[in-house]
């Protein structure tokens, strides 16, 4: 039976399996080979669910991969060279030459090589074989490599010896199908040292999963600004933002004539009457239902093409979320909701107002 590997955070990888388990046909979870990442049977083969998700993405689950391959690892550096071998053979002539690709590797195990090492020795063989361009930023197609202890039964077409209790699951996909184009969901950005807080990385990793343009000198309202985080990276997107919090901003914004500090609270903003604004975005400490009601709240003070970014806080289940969507639905349409790799005990949801 065809075989994939989803990736969820551990914490919420019951949810991720309960998504695949519902939208896949006959799905059936195998193995956790690490926390949070799970091998599984479907019947429709991944290309069928990496189809249904692309339609109705799921919520947890923040990446799969094909497995259509696996190997033997016998732990020492020469198992590059036999992955090299293994992949050229199996991949070399059914890479696509008119479009980039790259190889994303996952180590789950203890190896005496890195990611790096089998990303850089695969792709070079692979280039020297076929002549499709390597591009490891924006890769048309992926060959995902998950070095992993062993679970039975695994499918190989070249079934690994039975004394071997590491494999490399192997498997080509389009990037546009693995839900992120990233290993594992894994989206990392580099620290800056101008940076106030880690809550920019969920900004900036929203921002490019949901494809999100913000208009040319537009104005943002920041709810629950302090201290800043998010303020500075729609800053530094060229956003003019009205930043609304009790508490003091970092002393970084504070010289910023792009940052108007509103020192209330959001509630007592909306007595004062806003302005109007292109963009929306919520952070804030709160119970999901009540986040929702204040994004509605505000919907009048939206332009008609506006759109907004929130977080909504789950604690360790799911339940909040229903509620919280169906008061968001009376104002906004959903475009995207998903766990980032940056959130934690919450989702990042990408609404757009509703004409009124």
């Amino acid at each position: 039976m065809p075989q994939l590997i989803l990736t969820a955070d551990p914490a919420f990888s019951h949810l991720a399996l309960e998504e695949f388990r519902r939208d896949s046909r006959n799905g059936l979870p195998l193995a956790e080979l690490a926390p949070g990442v799970s091998l599984a049977d479907c019947d429709e083969g991944f290309w069928g669910l990496a189809e249904t998700w692309i339609d109705e993405p799921p919520v947890f689950t923040r990446h799969i991969c094909p497995v259509d391959l696996t190997t033997p690892l016998i732990a020492t550096p020469r198992d590059l060279s036999r992955l090299s071998d293994a992949v050229v053979v199996e991949y070399a002539a059914l890479l696509d030459p008119e479009v980039s690709f790259s190889v994303q590797s996952r180590i789950l195990l203890d190896l005496p090589y890195k990611p790096f090492d089998v990303n850089r020795s695969v792709a070079a063989s692979l280039t020297s074989a076929a002549s499709a361009p390597l591009d490891v930023r924006q890769p048309f197609q992926i060959l995902s490599i998950v070095c992993a202890p062993a679970q039975p039964p695994p499918t190989s077409k070249k079934p690994a010896a039975a004394n071997h209790r590491q494999l490399a699951f192997i498997g080509l996909s389009l990037a546009s199908h693995n839900i992120s184009d990233w290993a594992g969901g894994v989206r990392r950005f580099r620290r800056e040292k101008e940076q106030i807080s880690r809550a920019e990385f969920k900004m900036l990793e929203a921002l490019e999963a949901f494809r999100i343009e913000l208009p040319a000198g537009g104005v943002a309202l920041d709810l629950g600004a302090a201290p800043g985080g998010w303020t500075r990276v729609l800053r530094q997107k060229g956003q003019f933002v009205t930043a609304v919090d009790p508490a003091a901003l970092h002393p970084r914004l504070d010289n910023d004539r792009g940052v108007r500090h509103k020192r209330m609270t959001a509630a007592e903003y909306l007595r004062e009457g806003p302005d109007s604004f292109d963009l929306l975005v919520n952070d804030m400490r709160m119970s999901a239902q009540d986040s929702a009601r204040l994004m509605n709240a505000f919907a009048d003070y939206l332009y008609p093409h506006a759109e907004a970014v929130m977080t909504l806080k789950l604690g360790k289940t799911a339940r909040p979320l229903a509620r919280a969507r169906a008061i968001l639905r009376q104002r906004y349409t959903i475009l995207h909701m998903r766990q980032l790799f940056h959130n934690r005990n919450e989702v990042t949801i990408h609404l757009q107002l509703k004409p009124s």
